[in-house]
């Protein structure tokens, strides 16, 4: 009963671990800098340059991971004096960050609770690989459903997100707001696919460790032991 628990744990654990790695990895400056100058990246049609959205873009990402307030975003000003971010921008930015600390926290506690739970269970390897097995299968399913949503309607999809974390009328802006300058639909449909593209990739070596392995001395069907 107890090693089934535990398998059942590290099931339902790993879609939640793998998300909240995959999404880390997303938030990151070289995933700035490689969209910014990447071919095809819509331009700033207010004039930023790739060189001004690495700036201002790494102060939107430096401030979702570190531990300053709202006055991080909100004392930063253009070379004019005239603030970056809105009051209503800082505003969201503080929900984003206030969302995003306590999912990778979850996350990165159910990682280590899957770490855990194999070490414990280390002398029942069936029901470890069956843990880790059914949640790559579990995810697998999850994410193509997110992904069929994602890519039947984007937007709609992208609104339905949102709307599960944030209160109506929040985390919509002009197309003249820095954060839509910075961050506009294309970065997050790029951001998407890294994500998933991770996630992709750990599972697929999940479920490649985690094959059922022939018990030493079985022949296959059919066969004897003279051939």
């Amino acid at each position: 009963m107890i090693r089934r628990l535990g398998g059942a744990l590290i099931a339902v654990s790993f879609p939640v671990a793998v998300l909240g790695l995959a999404i880390r990895a997303a938030m990151s400056h070289a995933f700035l800098a490689f969209e910014y100058g990447r071919p095809g990246f819509p331009a700033d049609q207010y004039g930023f340059t790739a060189d001004d959205r690495m700036l201002y873009g790494s102060y939107g990402l430096d401030y979702l991971m570190n531990d300053a307030g709202p006055r991080y975003l909100g004392d930063l000003v253009f070379p004019s004096g005239t603030p970056v971010f809105t009051p209503g921008e800082v505003s969201h930015m503080a929900d984003v960050k206030a969302v995003m600390g306590t999912g990778l926290d979850v996350a990165l506690g159910l990682a280590v609770l899957c770490l855990v739970l194999a070490v414990l269970l280390r002398r029942h390897p069936g029901v470890v690989r069956g843990g880790f097995r059914w949640g790559a299968i579990l995810t697998v399913a999850a994410v193509a459903a997110l992904a069929a949503a994602a890519v039947t309607g984007w937007e709609r999809f992208f609104a339905w997100v949102h709307s599960l974390f944030f209160q109506n009328g929040t985390w919509t802006f002009s197309s003249e707001d820095t954060l839509i300058r910075l961050y506009p639909e294309q970065f997050w449909m790029d951001a998407a696919l890294l994500i998933g593209g991770a996630i992709a990739l750990s599972c697929a070596a999940a479920l490649l460790l985690t094959r059922g392995r022939r018990r030493p001395g079985r022949l296959p069907k059919g066969r004897t032991a003279e051939g």
